[in-house]
């Protein structure tokens, strides 16, 4: 008689989600977060978070790695279009390692989709072209990512800590950081006030 297998539960993917913490998550990084699914499946899921702005300016990133010219028209060009651009912090994993954000009409050498609205870069080609002034319309440079082992995302959405939010590029890239979590609840009609740190069961 054949070996029966039992096919293992398919996980639902969040690529593209936005999560929204809740009242539990009081510690940081995360608390009061949005965070962008980047990847989710059996293994594990990584995300970045969207809403955590540092002093390191995208300025000083392109010229410590030496991505914009020390002199000359363009460079000063380039200097004033990234005056006051800060980078983010995305999370508390490898925190120097760099990601960009960006709309999908730009294609790099490790660009992976993350919607059909935002794909995600790694690769050094993103920045070369930001610092010459010719990168994506609307990006953003963040530093760090968040990582969950397997099944540990879904144990905390099972745990109420947080809720997960269809994700647009306005959210992603226009709201104002300091109001990102509000308007991101707002999407879904949900007020911080209304919001239980209780497990909740039907």
């Amino acid at each position: 008689m054949g070996k029966a297998y039992v096919d293992e539960p398919m996980v639902q993917s969040f690529v593209g989600h936005l999560l929204l913490s809740m009242p539990r998550l009081k510690g940081e990084p995360f608390a009061n977060s949005v965070v962008l699914i980047c990847q989710h499946d059996a293994e594990g899921s990584m995300g970045l978070i969207l809403n955590k702005p540092q002093k390191i300016a995208v300025l000083d990133v392109l010229q410590d790695l030496k991505l914009i010219e020390s002199d000359g028209a363009m460079a000063a060009q380039s200097c004033e279009a990234l005056q006051g651009v800060a980078s983010y912090s995305g999370g508390p994993v490898d925190p120097f390692r760099g990601f960009v954000l960006h709309d999908s009409w730009n294609i790099y050498e490790s660009t992976m989709k993350v919607s059909d609205e935002v794909h995600l870069t790694s690769s050094r080609d993103v920045l070369e072209e930001i610092g010459r002034g010719e990168g994506p319309q609307h990006y953003r440079l963040i530093l760090g990512y968040a990582g969950w082992g397997a099944g540990q995302l879904e144990q905390e959405l099972a745990e109420n800590a947080w809720l997960v939010i269809p994700s647009s590029p306005s959210l992603v890239f226009y709201a104002d950081p300091r109001f990102q979590w509000q308007l991101t609840a707002q999407s879904l009609g949900i007020e911080k006030m209304h919001l239980s740190s209780e497990v909740g069961h039907s």
